[in-house]
C-alpha cells in the first residue's frame, strides 16, 4: 500500500522533518551554529519522545551505585593479578570502569579537551570545510552520524579522525587541534596495548591473546562537543546505545552527563580528574560469548556547557576488516554453546550504521536462535 499522505490539522501546517533536516545539514554549522544564531527554542527535529528522556531511577537498594574505579598503579610490581581480577569483575558486571594512574599525562588530556574546544568554536567558515557525511573521509566534522535516518537528532557536534592501523598523517588533521590530537593518540596506543594484555588475562587466556587475533589495531577518535541546551528536558546529548567496537577508551571533561545502564538504573559516571573510562564493545561481548558485557549508555543534554569528550574506538586492522569472528573456542562447550553467529567488523558496523542509534542494541541481530 502507498504511504498515507500527511494531513495538516486545521490551521496547523504539516511538519516536514526531512526538509528541516536537509536545511539544517546544508548550513554545515551544526548545533553550535544554532546557538550562535540566537535560538532559544530547539528545532522540532531535536525533540525526543518521553521514553528516550527518562530520568535516572532512584537508588532504592540502599547501596550507592558507582562505576568501578581501577588504579593501574604498580601494575608491574606486585599488583598485576589484583588489577586483572578487578578488570574481570568490572567487564563481567558493569561493562565499564574508570582508570587512574594509566600513564597518560594530565597535561596531554587537558590539551586534547582544549584542542577539541578550539576546533568547534572556531569561525564557521573555517570549520565547515571539514564538514562531510562521507564515512570514507578519514577526518571529518559533522552533526549526528545518523541525522538523516534517526527519528530525533542528538544535541551534539563531532569531529572524527580514523587512524587506520594506528596511522594517520599529522598534516591530515586540522591545524587548530593537530598537536593535541597527535600527542594524545601517541599515548593512547600504549594504553590500548596494556589493556589488551590485562583483558586477555582477565579472560583466563595468555596475555598476548587479543593482540594475536588483531582485533584492536585500528582506532577511530571521535571528539564530541555538546553545547549548552536551552531546553534540555526535550532532547538528549547522545541516545542510549552500546558501542560497535571491541573496546572504547573515553576522555570526558568535568561537566558530567554520561550515564550507564546498570541493573535497569541509569548511573552517572562522575568525572574524576585525570581518569579515563574504558568500556567493553559489542564485538568483545560477541567473541567472549557474553562473558564480558557491552552495556548501553547515554549522554544527557544540559544547561551547563559546552561538554567535551573524546572517545577512542578500537577495531581490527584494515586488512582484517572483513575477517570472520565468532565466539572463541575457549568459551564454547557442550554446556555452553556459541550464542552468536560469525560476523566481521565490516559487516557488524554496516548493520549498526544502517539502523542508526535507535535506542536498541545491534547484538541480537547476530544472535543464534
Amino acid at each position: 500500500m502507498p504511504d498515507t499522505p500527511q494531513v495538516a490539522a486545521p490551521n496547523r501546517p504539516v511538519y516536514d522533518r526531512a526538509k528541516e533536516v536537509k536545511e539544517f545539514d546544508e548550513t554545515k554549522a551544526g548545533v553550535k551554529g544554532l546557538l550562535d544564531s540566537g535560538v532559544v527554542k530547539i528545532p522540532r527535529m531535536f525533540i525526543h519522545p518521553p521514553q528516550n528522556l527518562e530520568k535516572a531511577s532512584p537508588d532504592t537498594s540502599g547501596i550507592h551505585l558507582q562505576v568501578p574505579l581501577i588504579d593501574l598503579k604498580d601494575l608491574e610490581s606486585g599488583r598485576r593479578m589484583e588489577i586483572v581480577k578487578d578488570i574481570c569483575k568490572a567487564a563481567e558486571t558493569w561493562g565499564f570502569f574508570q582508570m587512574v594512574n594509566h600513564g597518560i599525562p594530565l597535561s596531554v588530556m587537558k590539551d586534547l579537551i582544549e584542542g577539541v574546544r578550539r576546533f568547534h568554536e572556531q569561525p564557521n567558515e573555517l570549520k565547515m570545510k571539514w564538514y562531510s557525511r562521507d564515512s570514507r573521509q578519514r577526518v571529518r566534522y559533522y552533526c549526528n552520524g545518523d541525522l538523516h535516518i534517526s527519528k530525533a537528532a542528538n544535541w551534539r557536534d563531532s569531529i572524527v579522525c580514523h587512524f587506520h592501523d594506528s596511522v594517520l598523517e599529522s598534516d591530515a588533521l586540522p591545524l587548530v587541534c593537530r598537536k593535541s590530537i597527535g600527542d594524545y593518540m601517541e599515548h593512547m596506543v600504549g594504553l590500548k596495548e596494556t589493556l589488551c594484555m590485562l583483558l586477555s588475562q582477565a579472560l583466563g587466556l595468555s596475555s598476548d591473546f587479543l593482540t594475536s587475533i588483531d582485533c584492536m589495531k585500528t582506532a577511530a577518535l571521535v571528539c564530541h562537543y555538546y553545547p549548552f541546551c536551552p531546553e534540555p528536558d526535550l532532547t538528549i546529548g547522545t541516545t542510549k546505545h552500546s558501542d560497535p567496537s571491541y573496546l572504547t577508551i573515553l576522555l570526558q571533561d568535568n561537566i558530567g552527563g554520561l550515564q550507564v545502564l546498570h541493573q535497569n538504573t541509569w548511573v552517572e559516571v562522575v568525572p574524576i580528574e585525570g581518569a579515563l573510562i574504558a568500556n567493553i564493545g559489542d564485538l568483545m561481548q560477541l567473541i567472549t560469548n557474553d562473558k564480558f558485557k557491552s552495556v548501553e549508555h547515554r549522554v544527557l543534554a544540559g544547561q551547563v556547557g559546552p561538554r567535551i569528550s573524546s572517545a577512542c574506538f578500537f577495531y581490527p586492522s584494515t586488512a582484517n576488516k572483513f575477517k570472520p569472528c565468532g565466539p572463541i573456542k575457549e568459551f564454547i562447550s557442550d554446556n555452553n554453546p556459541p550464542l552468536y553467529r560469525e560476523t566481521s567488523h565490516g559487516e557488524y558496523h554496516t548493520y549498526y550504521s544502517s539502523k542508526g542509534q535507535d535506542g536498541t542494541s545491534a547484538l541480537p541481530h547476530f544472535r543464534l536462535q
